[in-house]
């Protein structure tokens, strides 16, 4: 069972909205389930609120930045946000996107270095959240990586990546299926559509039960 939620949690990350190499720059490491959290689980700051901010020849470095890393040349991405950051050091996305960029070169120093500089500016700003989650999960802190999680929810309640790197660590790390289910539904009520996660919705409803009419048993 557990390998099959590995392919299928990997599987997600390369499909799903195309979040991660459209928006996020998937990195792997390739050492456990659910790797929303190598990178690809990230969901970069595209422009957002804060956009209203910049100047129009500013808006444009960065997206282009953006949409270089969605091709997948990190390295000149990461000189492109480099760059930005020398003249917007204030914008937290693009500290968000180059530690999505060092996971994917596994330095997770400079990815939290990166991660700490974006909640420095804004510490309830969700992106940054969400990486700091993946960072403790890929490195065992799991109590820490659920804090993180939960923090970026509660700043942004439809911040769909965070409900479904919830749902892997509550299925296949911290063993909460109910929990799990909660957010990957969720996850499925923020996004829509998404058939893969929709079987991993009824596969949990499926073991939830199964364990209660366990515990009923028992009883």
């Amino acid at each position: 069972m557990l390998s099959r939620h590995f392919t299928d949690r990997t599987a997600l990350r390369l499909t799903t909205l195309g979040l991660i190499l459209a928006v996020a720059g998937c990195a792997s490491n390739g050492s456990a389930p659910g790797d929303a959290d190598r990178g690809g689980g990230a969901q970069p700051a595209s422009a957002d609120a804060r956009a209203a901010e910049l100047s129009p020849e500013a808006l444009t470095m960065y997206e282009q930045a953006v949409a270089v890393m969605a091709s997948g040349d990190f390295l000149d991405a990461e000189l492109r946000f480099k760059e930005f950051l020398l003249q917007y050091p204030g914008y937290p996305g693009a500290h968000v996107n180059l530690a999505i960029i060092h996971v994917n070169n596994d330095n997770d120093e400079d990815a939290m270095a990166a991660v700490d500089a974006a909640l420095a500016i804004d510490p309830d700003y969700a992106p940054a959240l969400n990486q700091l989650g993946m960072l403790h999960r890929r490195n065992g802190n799991f109590l820490e990586a659920e804090a993180a999680y939960l923090k970026a929810v509660t700043a942004s309640p439809d911040y769909a990546l965070a409900h479904s790197n919830l749902g892997v660590l509550n299925e296949l790390y911290l063993q909460r299926l109910d929990q799990a289910l909660q957010h990957f539904e969720r996850y499925q009520e923020i996004v829509g559509g998404d058939e893969q996660v929709e079987k991993w919705i009824t596969d949990l409803q499926r073991r939830v039960e199964a364990s209660q009419r366990t515990a009923n048993i028992s009883e």
